[in-house]
């Protein structure tokens, strides 16, 4: 059921002072438990502090990678993928969004700067109110786009905090148009190449379905399809969403890969993709004022681990999937689970989440 691998000299005697072990085997109890007992099908624990990696599997066998649909940990992947851009000079934050998609300029719309998109402050909708409908007919993206171009504002950019998925999506379809490469192929040759993430892709890209884990929509919410017969050609485990590639939420990936995402923002000064000032800059507060804090793509702050510090990054996806990063205690948590979140964050993401940020 449960597979250790214990990396460099990690839980030697000088670790152990400086990582408490016992908090991490709570945690590992605590996963162990919940995939024992049938709750939660499959599990991925990694925990990284220093040159010391654990990783702990959970109902895994050893040919299998373990990719998981990360859900909303793509989002920071694709903020990653549109400031590449600004690295180049071929796009700005403060760039109207109407500079690179013309027709997305009526009323307030033409006020809509990339930052907003990237910060959840655009006024766009999280899902577009006929979200489900559309999945329903296996919509290709290139309708969410149009939809998303034309639905209403909840608010005026800028004025206020809304999580917003079509925001995502939009400044992905910016990456698209400035680049006339699809943006699934942009990230795979642009990030996750230069990263060493081998087993990650936005859609299925050279992954076989049957090699990826599969969600237990049945307990998830109402657009996992929740294990409907007649949900089985558009929910999450579908070879249409799977392959779909949203870029609010449909990158596959391994939680060493996760990991490997998230040290190019906790080690700025050696990020090998991104200009070590723009890494920097997608984990500062961009919010100030605001209801959330939030970075570029990342959640900072609260919502992590309880004994996380104030500067750590975080994401987590509907999923069951949760990840983080905190520099001051130089630990970085991923647990990628089977289980949706509204299930999960309770009973498992989240508790682990606070065992582990006690550890340090």
């Amino acid at each position: 059921m449960l597979r250790r691998h214990f990396l460099s000299t990690a839980w030697a005697a000088p670790a152990l002072a400086a990582l408490r072990r016992e908090k991490i085997d709570e945690a590992e109890a605590l996963i162990s438990k919940h995939v024992s007992s049938g709750e939660a099908q499959h599990a991925v624990l990694h925990v990284r502090r220093g040159s010391r990696t654990h990783r702990g599997r959970f109902n895994l066998s050893a040919e299998r990678a373990g990719i998981f649909l990360l859900a909303s940990i793509s989002k920071p992947m694709t903020a990653a993928g549109v400031m590449l851009l600004a690295d180049r000079g071929e796009l700005a934050l403060d760039d109207k969004a109407r500079k690179f998609i013309p027709e997305f300029r009526e009323g307030s719309r033409a006020d809509i700067t990339i930052r907003h998109l990237l910060t959840h402050t655009s006024g766009l909708p999280d899902q577009l109110p006929e979200n489900v409908a559309m999945r329903k007919r296996n919509a290709p993206l290139s309708e969410f786009v149009v939809r998303a171009l034309r639905t209403p504002l909840l608010f005026q950019p800028g004025e206020r905090y809304g999580y917003q998925s079509m925001g995502i999506l939009l400044a992905a379809e910016i990456c698209e148009r400035i680049t006339a490469v699809p943006f699934p192929e942009f990230l795979s040759r642009e990030l996750f190449g230069p990263l060493g993430m081998r087993h990650s892709a936005l859609g299925l890209g050279s992954i076989a379905l049957a090699d990826t884990e599969r969600s237990q929509v049945e307990q998830g919410p109402p657009h996992s399809g929740r294990g409907k017969p007649e949900a089985a050609h558009w929910d999450w485990n579908s070879p249409y969403w799977r392959n779909l590639a949203s870029p609010w939420g449909g990158v596959h990936a391994t939680a060493a890969d996760v990991a490997r995402f998230f040290e190019e923002f906790l080690y700025p000064d050696k990020a090998q993709a991104l200009q070590p000032a723009t890494a920097k800059l997608m984990v500062q507060n961009q919010t100030a004022g605001l209801a959330r804090s939030r970075g570029l793509g990342f959640a900072l702050g609260a919502g992590a681990g309880a004994y996380c510090s104030a500067g750590t990054f975080w994401h987590g996806g509907a999923t069951g999937t949760l990840a983080w990063a905190d520099p001051a205690k130089d630990l970085s948590f991923v647990l990628l689970t089977t289980l949706p979140s509204n299930v999960s964050n309770k009973l498992l993401l989240r508790p682990a989440a606070d065992l582990v940020s006690a550890a340090a």
